[in-house]
């Protein structure tokens, strides 16, 4: 829902085939499923259990000699294996299908809308016109009153148009609208020849028509069409773990070429005006940096030339930084075009990996809380990855920024979620009451049997 919250304005009004739609939310769902799968594992996983530890089957089990690590063993295989096809179902229908959703949108974006012209307001769905109706017929098709402003030639050279009534079609091949006006009249600024913008004359001629009849061709294709899939290719989404690490090294290498070609360029060629003594000869002993005294050149110049070698070097300081920030503009967009491939290459592993770390939480959880159906197992997994949802989107964040190294942000969440998958399992398998309410209940009631009896010593006492 949120994803198609994020795109309705794509899709309401375009007047888009049920095909075409049924189509965009089978690749949106497909986007979903890695990050649905650990979801789906932590809460099968919290009620199975949770149904075992409720119905005392895991105890008859402890107490036959079945530990709860034999319990998990063929569980925890079949969840290895869901994990890998949650891998190769990233690495391999994942890019192809992300390729093939970015390419419906942005189709659906190009599409022209549905004309549907409402009665009493602007109408601007057709490109460079503004149409106003008074009122229409919805049998015969006819709209009455229309006022029409034409801009698609320019501001300047705009058209007015009124008729007591007039029509839309469609040609046949619908690429373009035939508007047929009756018994109106038209208004256009004829836009200034170059003598009369030199005499900056006031005055703008205009034309004015009167008609009984007037048909206007409009370009307005309501045919869906769509983008050649090819114009993503490059894009980190449509790639594979092959296809990033290939563009990763061959970026990185240009990169870091460039890089070293421009901090030579600007040492040899651009540090401090070398420029103007690389093709000259100095005294054998005398080199540039120990040498030459800059001080006593400058304090032997008259005061016009000191101020013009001043000028010149503003200059030069003006062009060296334009120079450096556009090499800086070029380097960066390199950087962001490695982080986002790097982010998306440790994404494919990291919610792999996450349906392993869920299952280790989920399964002992249910063990430890006893509670099945879907009540508490709900609730406990929708928290639960909340928490893991917010951690991951943070560590995402601080690597697409360049603040963290992208293998530290994407890995963020399954460094905070292992321990205490570890520690739960832990817990679960040495029988600890960490979470049993019942527990938790009894606790409480020693305790305030405890306090009662405190405060009644305090009263003895007090009264001694």
């Amino acid at each position: 829902m949120q994803f198609l919250w994020m795109h309705v304005k794509d899709l309401v009004g375009k007047g888009v085939e049920i095909s075409v739609l049924a189509e965009f939310f089978i690749y949106a769902v497909m986007s979903l499923v890695p990050m649905a799968l650990p979801l789906a594992i932590l809460l099968a996983s919290l009620i199975s259990f949770g149904n075992l530890g409720e119905k005392f089957e895991l105890t008859a089990m402890k107490s036959a000699g079945v530990s709860l690590f034999r319990i998990l063993r063929p569980l925890a295989i079949a969840v290895a294996g869901i994990s890998i096809g949650a891998f190769f179902f990233s690495n391999n229908v994942l890019p192809k299908s992300q390729m093939k959703l970015w390419t419906l949108i942005f189709s659906l974006r190009q599409k022209s809308p549905a004309l549907d012209i409402p009665e009493g307001e602007f109408y601007d769905g057709i490109d460079g016109y503004n149409v106003y109706v008074r009122h229409k017929n919805a049998h015969t098709g006819l709209l009455y009153d229309l006022m029409i402003y034409d801009f698609s030639k320019g501001f300047s050279n705009a058209t007015v148009m009124l008729a007591d009534s007039g029509k839309l079609y469609f040609t046949e091949d619908k690429q373009y609208l035939l508007l047929c006006l009756y018994s109106g009249e038209s208004f256009e600024n004829l836009q200034q020849d170059q003598q009369r913008a030199m005499k900056a004359e006031r005055n703008i001629p205009y034309r004015r028509e009167t008609f009984a009849t007037k048909q206007i061709l409009i370009d307005f294709s309501s045919e869906f069409s769509r983008y050649d899939e090819s114009v993503l290719e490059d894009q980190h989404v449509s790639k594979n773990v092959v296809q990033l690490v290939q563009s990763i090294d061959s970026v990185n290498h240009l990169a870091q070429q460039k890089s070293m070609e421009q901090s030579n360029e600007l040492v040899k060629r651009h540090y401090f005006g070398r420029e103007q003594f690389i093709d000259r000869k100095l005294p054998e002993g005398v080199s540039y940096d120990s040498e030459l005294d800059i001080d006593s050149i400058f304090t032997s110049l008259s005061v016009y030339n000191q101020m013009s070698v001043m000028n010149t070097m503003v200059d030069k300081a003006i062009q060296k930084r334009d120079m450096i920030q556009y090499n800086s503009l070029i380097l960066n967009d390199n950087q962001s075009y490695v982080r986002k491939h790097e982010i998306e290459l440790y994404r494919k592993f990291t919610l792999a990996f996450a349906c392993l770390i869920f299952f280790f939480i989920g399964a002992p959880l249910g063990a430890i809380i006893r509670k099945g159906g879907l009540g508490a197992p709900v609730v406990i997994s929708v928290v639960l990855f909340i928490i893991y949802y917010i951690i991951d989107n943070m560590g995402y964040k601080m690597a697409r920024e360049a603040i963290w190294p992208c293998w530290a942000g994407m890995w963020l969440s399954s460094f905070v979620l292992l321990p205490i998958g570890i520690f739960l399992t832990y817990k679960a398998a040495t029988d600890s009451a960490l979470l049993n309410p019942e527990a938790w209940i009894k606790i409480w009631e020693h305790s305030k049997e405890y306090f009662v009896k405190i405060k009644d010593k305090c009263v003895q006492l007090k009264k001694h």
